[in-house]
């Protein structure tokens, strides 16, 4: 069992923790983007159970004909074994997910993952005629010609401004410089994109950006938050459009926890209140 201190940024350890979560948000309008714990697996036979977890996970959201949809992490499907791997569990859990109706989204990890993300993502996308998103972060420096490359493709784009350390001959490092790239591919995608586009920010700023984008171009947008960040945000924000909450569970929560309560210092004093009950 999940304690309370850590329950607010993981539904719990079961697919049926997670399915009733993801009931309780569609009941305030938002949506759910299921992750099953799970990064770096070194070996293939942990790669190939979570990736059968995600085709029973599959059939538990038709079942229980949730509005939510699946999120992996190509480490947790193989990547790290093999980039053959990762192909053939991705394609495996995109096809069986296409069959029963449920999105599949493909998360990006470090930047020397980026190519074989890519890669598969787009022949999925043709495959399923845009049954599939992936995930690109605007700190790295090729994220411009990446979303050149995404721009006529089906299905979903998340743009999120990268939670990893990449070098800084691959990235930029100062935060504005950050801010600064994803305003500017956000107008890019509103531009150059027809629809598809996730905003993947907690920042208002950027969030009030999208929608002044918007405003200006018709461009359809979804803004993706993670479970236990800004929630109220989240509700108020489905009032008017399309939001989606990143929902992880599973038995391996405790360092997705501790990177959540370090991350930001409202979460930190969160962690902290609920550890001396106050």
């Amino acid at each position: 069992m999940i304690p309370p201190i850590a329950s607010k940024f993981v539904a719990g350890e079961s697919p049926a923790e997670a399915i009733d979560h993801a009931r309780e948000l569609n009941d305030r309008n938002v949506k759910a983007i299921l992750n099953l714990l799970g990064e770096h697996y070194d070996a293939r036979g942990p790669a190939d159970e979570d990736a059968e977890a995600y085709l029973r996970l599959v059939e538990d959201i038709e079942s229980a004909d949730a509005d939510a949809c699946i999120s992996v992490k190509p480490s947790q499907v193989g990547l790290d074994v093999g980039v053959e791997v990762f192909h053939e569990n991705v394609e495996r859990i995109a096809d069986y997910a296409a069959d029963h109706d449920v999105f599949v989204w493909i998360d990006m990890e470090d930047h020397d993952t980026t190519d074989a993300t890519l890669d598969i993502f787009e022949k999925l996308a043709r495959k399923h005629e845009g049954g599939v998103g992936v995930c690109v972060q605007a700190n790295l420096k090729r994220t411009d010609e990446d979303l050149e490359r995404l721009a006529d493709l089906p299905g979903k784009v998340r743009l999120v401004k990268g939670a990893y350390d990449p070098p800084a001959e691959v990235a930029l490092k100062e935060k504005s410089a950050v801010n600064a790239a994803y305003k500017e591919q956000l107008e890019y995608m509103f531009q150059q994109f027809d629809g598809g586009i996730a905003v993947g920010s907690h920042d208002p700023e950027m969030i009030s950006y999208a929608e002044d984008l918007h405003d200006e171009y018709g461009t359809d947008f979804e803004v993706q938050m993670l479970m236990g960040v800004r929630e109220d945000a989240q509700y108020d924000l489905a009032e008017e459009y399309e939001v989606w909450q990143y929902v992880p569970y599973g038995d391996k929560w405790l360092s997705y926890f501790y990177r959540r309560a370090m991350e930001r210092k409202e979460n930190l004093l969160f962690a902290l209140r609920a550890v001396v009950g106050r």
